[in-house]
């Protein structure tokens, strides 16, 4: 019988960029499984990079910045991830999806399967960003001319180097340097440039691909509109809802420096809450963008904004990189509008949550209990991951190993931690958790909360303590014995104003990366 392929369904993989912070993680491992096809992503951090961007257990990674690597070893395409560097552009399908195309035999990196973006129309193809900081064996990359062909080309960037961590590629055509052009400088001229930088280096560059496009269009590539996600270091937005005190803090300017300044941030207050830090400096307030406003006329916009307001702030690194580069933190603010970005961790956590039917009475006040679990290290260890979100509900459990101590124990993933050892964790910091945890030597007591319980908890303002399980339920809390191992293991200002804010949606949160016991001897996993 002969397979009819114009009836055959076509596979448009999701095309997800992802860029982390330095000392961070993407969020998510990535796997080969026994019986399992293709390179699966595993273990998403809730509100980490990768989650918020869409993507779901079980996907499968089909392109790792355009390389297809969907028939790859396991070991070369985490070794494309890391290369990548701070971004990394993946292609992915959905597991039913992958599946079936691979039961109907069709061929994934077949070009007519070539994604669009997250279902949009693919983006403009744009000039980027990079900013290299020298390191003990330097920028790691070659400038070339090529004859008959205007302009210095990127080569030789030697992979895991400075310059390729920076996003910078082979064959890329060199456009400025430190906002200078260079389009029209001889290669001495432009090597001599790059020297007065010193350490530090900001290049606008454009790819092969972008600068082909732009060629046959006869259009001029711009530095006004670049993309800045290669960058290491990013403005931050500070969403947030005023309290009956205002927003909590001071906006100052401040001798000898342009711009307009946070000061005196109030413990506590809206301002704290949402991430906002000492010296920020204000790019814009709700979109509109300041540094060429008075003082006044910020603070007027402020207190415009009613009971929510949104900044977009810079830290002196991140404005001094910029300036470098001689272009405005609003490209970042309107690269961000124009994109099909997931919701920031204040939206995702504002965004209404599936509606559950009702327990029963009896139900509801079984449930309104926390968990206090005791177990004993096993060669293995104690069989879990323990997962953070800075600012959001703490610690939580992840990958608990069946019939590991902490499964016996009764944790449970997604268990929110509120004791380590009888020492409440709730603010505390993930590194704080973790080392409570190791000092515990090989036995551990935590006290835990499903994530409804604990939700539920809360909005009644009860404090969970080992008292609400009532001292028979206390005595009678669950010990793991040690199970089999089944898994291996200064300066006066000019003007200052008061401009007291809302209690915000919270900061732009740092993922914390996760701390496991335990590892899977049927798969073979690796975290990004």
């Amino acid at each position: 019988m002969r397979k009819n392929f114009e009836d055959m369904p076509t596979y448009k993989p999701r095309v997800i960029s992802l860029t982390k912070s330095p000392g961070q993680t993407f969020g998510f491992y990535l796997r080969v499984e026994k019986n399992e096809e293709g390179h699966l992503i595993r273990c998403l951090e809730m509100g980490g990079p990768a989650e918020l961007a869409g993507m779901r257990d079980g996907d499968r990674i089909l392109r790792v910045n355009g390389t297809f690597v969907d028939g790859l070893p396991h070991s070369e395409v985490v070794e494309l991830v890391r290369n990548g560097g701070a971004s990394v552009t993946f292609h992915i399908l959905d597991e039913s999806s992958y599946k079936q195309a691979k039961s109907l035999g069709v061929n994934l990196s077949d070009p007519q399967s070539t994604p669009v973006a997250n279902g949009a129309a693919k983006e403009t193809p744009k000039p980027k960003l990079c900013y290299l900081v020298k390191s003990s064996s330097g920028f790691g990359f070659s400038l070339r001319s090529v004859r008959g062909e205007q302009g210095l080309f990127m080569t030789e960037v030697l992979p895991g180097g400075v310059a390729d961590n920076a996003g910078v590629r082979n064959e890329d055509r060199l456009l400025e340097v430190n906002g200078e052009n260079i389009e029209n400088s001889t290669h001495d001229e432009v090597v001599e440039k790059i020297k007065l930088g010193g350490k530090n280096v900001m290049f606008l560059l454009v790819d092969k691909e972008t600068d082909r496009l732009y060629r046959n269009k006869k259009a001029k590539i711009g530095a006004w509109s670049p993309t800045v996600k290669f960058l290491p270091q990013q403005p931050h937005f500070i969403n947030m809802t005023k309290g009956p005190d205002g927003y909590g803090f001071l906006l100052r300017e401040e001798p000898n420096q342009s711009g307009h300044f946070v000061k005196d941030i109030e413990k506590g207050s809206p301002a704290e809450k949402a991430g906002l830090r000492e010296m920020d400096r204000v790019v814009a307030v709700n979109g509109k963008e300041v540094d060429s406003c008075s003082h006044d006329q910020v603070v007027d916009r402020i207190r415009q904004c009613s009971n929510k307001c949104c900044l977009l702030v810079v830290d002196k690194d991140t404005d001094q990189m910029y300036k470098q580069g001689k272009v405005s933190p609003m490209l970042f603010w309107e690269e961000m509008k124009d994109s099909n970005s997931p919701p920031s961790y204040t939206e995702a956590l504002s965004l209404p949550g599936p509606v559950q039917p009702s327990p029963s009475v009896k139900d509801r006040e079984e449930e309104l209990k926390p968990k206090l679990c005791r177990m004993e290290k096993t060669p293995a260890g104690y069989g879990f991951h323990l997962n953070g979100v800075e600012g959001v509900h703490g610690q939580y459990i992840a990958e608990v190993v069946k019939g590991g101590a902490a499964d016996v124990a009764g944790l449970e993933n997604e268990d929110i931690v509120i004791e380590v050892n009888g020492e409440n964790v709730e603010q505390s910091t993930h590194a704080e958790a973790v080392e409570m945890i190791r000092k515990s030597g090989n036995s551990l007591e935590m006290l835990v909360a499903s994530r409804n319980v604990y939700k539920q908890l809360k909005a009644k303002g009860v404090t969970i303590t080992p008292a609400l399980l009532g001292e028979t339920s206390r005595d009678e809390a669950r010990i793991a014995e040690t199970p089999e191992p089944n898994r291996k293991g200064g300066q006066e200002t000019k003007k200052e104003e008061e401009v007291r804010p809302e209690t915000p949606p919270q900061r732009e949160r740092q993922r914390t990366p996760s701390t496991s016991s335990s590892s899977s001897e049927d798969s073979v996993d690796e975290k990004f």
